[in-house]
């Protein structure tokens, strides 16, 4: 009896890693670290992952539901996080993700930090300052990033607050993007203090009131704010093993790509500018050598 026990519990957590194997395939593109280039072993601890945050992105975003039904299912899936870190949990992502918690030595903390980003995504939909900005990203993006390094036995303080001003550059890359999916959704991520000096608040973007050159003038200064991340990041390359160097080399190279395409974007408030594959043969060289070369502090 306890052997087919044994056998039944390996077969249940091997079906829940397939279930959020299958759900990372269908979604990678909104996380970048989850690709062929992390070794096979962490493959499957990073798609634990990646499910367990694209589940609560899916319960902030769901407009259908009101607010106050969101904040109790994020609660109820913050409580699964805690009980899935102390023995099994019959939901399948939980499953995997308390195996990977447990057999990697991830802290869980991190996890509960994505789950407070989640919760400000219901009711703070626009920001005063650089700083608040910051504070946001330090929820919604930093632990991916911190995550990441712990699943490589990467723990160097230095190291850590390169990573996170990666990251950070890669969720304000991905709002000056956004702009024209999330202003018709009432969320405006410009800072206000970006916006003052050009004679712009919120509401003038929000009701589509923004002057051009004003605009371009304020998502400047973002993007050069932006920039100025990524440089503070990029001596974190060489600090990496190789396959995660490439990864993240290619994903610094795509953040500065996607942020000289907004500058270029001719109707920011309209146009979403994406990558195509033809940029990303451009920016193949500079990959290969930052992974070879990398940068130093």
């Amino acid at each position: 009896m306890k052997e087919a026990a044994k056998l039944s519990a390996a077969h249940n957590l091997t079906a829940a890693y397939h279930h959020c194997q299958q759900l990372a395939a269908q979604h990678y593109e909104n996380f970048p670290t989850a690709s062929q280039l992390i070794r096979a072993d962490l493959r499957p601890a990073v798609a634990a992952i990646y499910a367990f945050a694209r589940h609560a992105d899916d319960i902030a975003d769901n407009a259908q539901i009101p607010i106050s039904v969101r904040e109790k299912e994020l609660d109820a899936w913050d409580t699964l996080l805690e009980r899935c870190t102390e023995g099994s949990v019959e939901h399948p992502i939980m499953l995997a993700l308390g195996d990977t918690l447990r057999r990697h030595q991830l802290p869980v903390e991190l996890l509960h930090d994505l789950l407070v980003a989640f919760r400000m995504d219901l009711t703070i939909h626009r920001y005063a300052s650089t700083e608040d900005l910051h504070y946001y990203c330090h929820y919604s993006a930093n632990p991916i990033g911190r995550l990441m390094l712990a699943l490589h036995g990467i723990n160097d303080p230095a190291a850590l607050a390169q990573s996170d001003a990666i990251c950070t550059g890669l969720q304000l890359a991905n709002f000056w993007q956004d702009l024209s999916r999330d202003l018709p959704d009432g969320r405006s991520y410009l800072a206000l203090e970006w916006l003052t000096p050009q004679h712009l608040d919120h509401e003038a973007l929000l009701e589509g009131r923004a002057a051009d050159e004003p605009l371009r003038a304020a998502l400047q200064t973002a993007i050069h704010h932006t920039h100025g991340l990524f440089d503070r990041g990029a001596p974190l390359l060489s600090a990496l093993p190789w396959r995660l160097r490439a990864q993240i080399a290619a994903t610094l190279a795509g953040g500065r790509a996607i942020l000289r395409a907004v500058a270029r974007n001719p109707d920011p408030l309209r146009q979403r500018p994406d990558l195509q594959r033809s940029d990303w043969l451009r920016l193949a060289p500079g990959i290969v050598r930052n992974t070879l070369f990398p940068p130093h502090s």
